[in-house]
């Protein structure tokens, strides 16, 4: 009695530690966002200020922000103007761009990583607590420990990218990151903290599993989960601040001064679709990469009993990743729809300009991204008795699923060499220039996205039967439901050619409707009819073709190419520029890749990743070598399986 008591203190003493964790940087940094931060060099000290009385007031500046048109002091000094000199620019025999690339890139994959996973297991270990079967429960709660430990490694390796990162910015662009520095002074030391808190907080999380696994300590361990997650969002969120304010400075004059308001310097006109984006992002891809790790262990493993458990670790991680990367798309086109209202050149640049050419590879990967879940899905049939009947559809859904996809990467102009050009009178080929419009493009990714809605569906009920007495009304309904939101999907996409384009780019809202509508409603009607079905037939765990395993590899891979490729493209929209239309960049390095070297650098950072988090997977399993058997046993007289559907 004594023992649990002591724990419950030891408990809720911990768990005030990490509200502590997570409110000290605000409290110590109080007094410097209310004073608007430390004036920067340049700027006359208060205290002379005050001793020059009125004559000082007279020298008080204003600026007008650039972006929220308000006045506001000028407590900053301008952006420096830099010249090609290893003065603002030092360097190394090597281009010094590409190694903060690669710093940078690799940084972002791990810090991606290590902010989904904990989310990942936050929704795990709270699905394992409120199940009503305690052996699932505990299924639950052993896979939730099973990707905090990979993401232990991880973390580790996390940090000291950011060391390099923040070595190579100070040697190699000292004027740039000297110049940021002044601007986010305020929060600067804040994401400091709360990078240290974060550290405490999952050290904390992760030793206490064991001692809080049972009752009232289980739940103040799930709070911990939560405070670590608000902890990595917020993280997130000021990080994501230094790109908006790279793309659509505020806060600041035409000069680059800084006026007082830290939070018009935060909160730029990208920050929140940035925001979104990069969430829905992250998970998506920790669940890629924790899938990949499930196919690793599967693919190696030496027991029945072994390869039932990362066949459903492998499944639950591709549920969630595939869950985010459904509305991926929709959070794309409303941060191009900002960047374009922001400034219409940038939206130029990106989508119909120089950059054009790098979304159809990226329509081209998420393209391979829904065809490897989709296959994943089709493969996962095979472990359920009685999903033989879904098998034969499956032919229609691959042509569906081909031409959507088809459509989708259709460019709508070449790449073309100037004689090229010159031969062919102008960008837009007379038969090419007809396609790859805006309208066609989303009717094929939502025809792709409701056709793998519509895979996931039947997935769910592939070994049930639904006994509700309205099944056949039902099971009608939504077949009518799927047939006419294709019919709508696609009449749009051509009704687009007979528009002008300016109101051609509005359809774009009633087929994501459509789509959604599909996800949404079809998901939730279809959880009503499979709610106390017949089965018929066990899902046999571990059952599954290896090459579904190599999908999830392949899924992962994709991610992790397309994470690389958007953080390019988003970082080339402001040429030569290293705050847009504030800063100047004037190093030799100051151009545009070619989209050659731009790939070829993307797969090396892509290679790179991959090897290093093998070392991580390694590493993970020399721990599950050392735990005891006891933590293995599986579950007597059944395998292991979701608790609530599948």
């Amino acid at each position: 009695m004594g023992s649990v008591t002591r724990k419950k203190i030891m408990s809720i003493m911990a768990l005030g530690a990490m509200i502590g964790l997570l409110l000290l940087p605000i409290l110590v940094s109080a007094p410097v966002l209310a004073g608007g931060g430390e004036a920067p060099t340049g700027a006359p000290p208060p205290d002379a200020a005050q001793a020059g009385g009125g004559e000082a007031e007279k020298k008080v500046e204003k600026g007008r922000d650039v972006y929220y048109k308000t006045e506001g002091i000028v407590v900053g000094a301008p952006a420096p103007k830099t010249t090609d000199s290893p003065k603002d620019y030092p360097r190394y025999n090597f281009e010094s761009r590409v190694l903060l690339w690669f710093a940078n890139q690799q940084h972002l994959y791990y810090g991606s990583f290590v902010l989904a996973v904990p989310i990942f297991c936050m929704i795990i270990e709270f699905m394992g607590v409120v199940s009503k079967d305690r052996a699932m429960g505990k299924k639950y709660d052993q896979l939730a420990y099973d990707f905090i430990k990979i993401s232990l490694t991880a973390y580790s390796l996390t940090a000291i990218l950011g060391g390099i990162l923040i070595f190579t910015f100070l040697t190699l662009y000292p004027a740039f990151f000297g110049y940021l520095s002044s601007i986010f002074r305020p929060v600067m030391h804040i994401y400091a903290l709360m990078f240290v808190a974060e550290s405490g907080t999952l050290y904390i999380y992760y030793y206490g599993w064991d001692k809080m696994k049972e009752g009232f300590l289980k739940w103040i361990h799930l709070s911990m989960s939560v405070i670590l997650n608000v902890i990595g969002t917020v993280l997130m969120f000021l990080a994501n601040s230094w790109i908006g304010f790279m793309m659509s400075p505020a806060g600041v004059d035409e000069q680059g001064r800084y006026l007082g308001n830290i939070w018009h310097v935060i909160h730029t006109a990208l920050w929140n679709p940035l925001n979104v984006h990069r969430i829905l992002g992250n998970m998506a891809f920790g669940g890629g990469v924790v899938a990949a790790y499930a196919a690793y262990r599967f693919l190696s493993a030496k027991t029945d009993e072994e390869r039932a458990h990362y066949d459903w670790m492998g499944y639950i991680a591709m549920a969630i990743g595939v869950a985010f990367l459904i509305p991926l798309p929709f959070a794309g086109y409303w941060l191009m729809r900002e960047v374009y209202a922001y400034r219409q050149q940038m939206g130029i640049t990106l989508m119909g300009g120089l950059l054009a050419w790098l979304f159809i590879i990226q329509a081209t990967m998420i393209g391979i991204l829904f065809l490897s879940s989709n296959y994943y899905l089709w493969q996962a049939l095979g472990r359920m008795r009685g999903a033989e009947k879904y098998q034969k559809y499956i032919k229609y859904l691959v042509f569906i699923l081909v031409c959507g996809f088809l459509i989708f990467i259709t460019p709508h102009t070449m790449v073309m060499t100037p004689a090229e050009l010159k031969a062919m009178g102008g960008q837009q080929h007379p038969v090419l220039g007809n396609y790859g419009v805006m309208s066609a493009k989303n009717g094929g990714i939502n025809v792709i996205i409701t056709t793998t809605v519509l895979s996931f569906i039947w997935y769910m009920r592939g070994n049930k039967v639904s006994t509700v007495s309205w099944a056949k009304f039902g099971n009608i309904f939504m077949g009518t439901f799927f047939f006419w939101a294709y019919v709508n999907i696609i009449w749009l996409a051509i009704y687009g050619y007979y528009i002008p384009a300016n109101v051609r780019i509005g359809l774009s809202v009633p087929q994501v409707a459509t789509t959604l509508s599909c996800l949404f409603f079809m998901t939730a009607l279809n959880a009503v009819m499979m709610k106390g079905a017949k089965q018929t037939g066990p899902i046999e765990w571990g059952k599954i073709s290896a090459r579904s395993q190599y999908a999830l590899i392949m899924l992962a891979t994709a991610f992790t190419w397309m994470m690389g490729l958007m953080g390019y493209i988003r970082s080339s929209v402001r040429l030569f520029w290293h705050v847009n239309e504030i800063m100047r960049d004037n190093s030799p390095w100051a151009y545009t890749h070619t989209i050659g070297f731009a790939a070829n650098m993307i797969s090396f950072n892509v290679l790179f990743f991959w090897i290093s988090i093998l070392f991580v997977f390694w590493l993970g399993t020399l721990g599950v070598k050392k735990a005891p058997v006891e933590a293995k046993a599986p579950v007597p007289g059944r395998a292991p399986e979701p608790a609530i559907g599948h």
